[in-house]
């Protein structure tokens, strides 16, 4: 058993797996979790539409451990197991409807569902725009339950040059909101 902290990644099926696949070799690159990923089939779609240069194999090997997303008995089902924080990046709407509503049908809402009732940091990345009342009453449920609800808000006072660095500013905000350390982006004053 590893004695790194956990950080369970999950990637569902709205456009934006981008921000979730940086997140991945971000971590992987520093070595410091064991993050255990779950990747639903939308997502795994979206994924060959919009990163076709990416195979899913090369994806899942940027993670620990890998969870089926309809291993509803996987660890990361369970409160018993212990992790650092959660993280759906992107997060569809249907995720986020989903998790508001305890509808647990797959293992990335189940997953999510337990850490917010233990009390752990859940980071949900709404990948949708525009808004409507339908979406800002799902994400306002989300915040009341407990989650942190971070779009994918693209932030200018650290002078992006490519479209790299706006996904690195998304990834770090998830990061800090995680409170694990990076340098993805120069911060406000610095």
């Amino acid at each position: 058993m590893s004695t790194r902290p956990r950080l369970v990644v999950g990637i569902s099926g709205s456009s934006g797996p981008h921000f979730g696949v940086r997140l991945l070799e971000v971590m992987k690159a520093r070595g410091t979790h064991e993050v255990h990923l779950v990747v639903t089939p939308g997502a795994a779609l979206t994924m060959r539409h919009e990163m076709p240069e990416r195979s899913l194999a090369s994806i899942h090997a940027l993670a620990d451990v890998v969870h089926d997303d309809r291993d509803l008995a996987a660890p990361i089902a369970s409160g018993s197991f212990l992790h650092d924080g959660m993280i759906i990046v992107p997060a569809s709407m249907k995720t986020c409807g989903n998790l508001v509503a305890c509808n647990a049908g797959n293992l990335l809402v189940r997953a999510a569902d337990v850490t917010l009732k233990e009390r752990r940091t859940l980071v949900v990345v709404p990948r949708e725009a525009p808004l409507h009342l339908g979406h800002l009453r799902i994400l306002s449920s989300l915040a009341e339950i407990g989650a942190v609800v971070l779009p994918p808000a693209i932030a200018f006072y650290h002078r992006p040059k490519t479209l790299e660095d706006a996904v690195d500013h998304i990834v770090g905000k998830c990061l800090d909101s995680l409170k694990i350390p990076h340098d993805l982006f120069r911060r406000w004053g610095s």
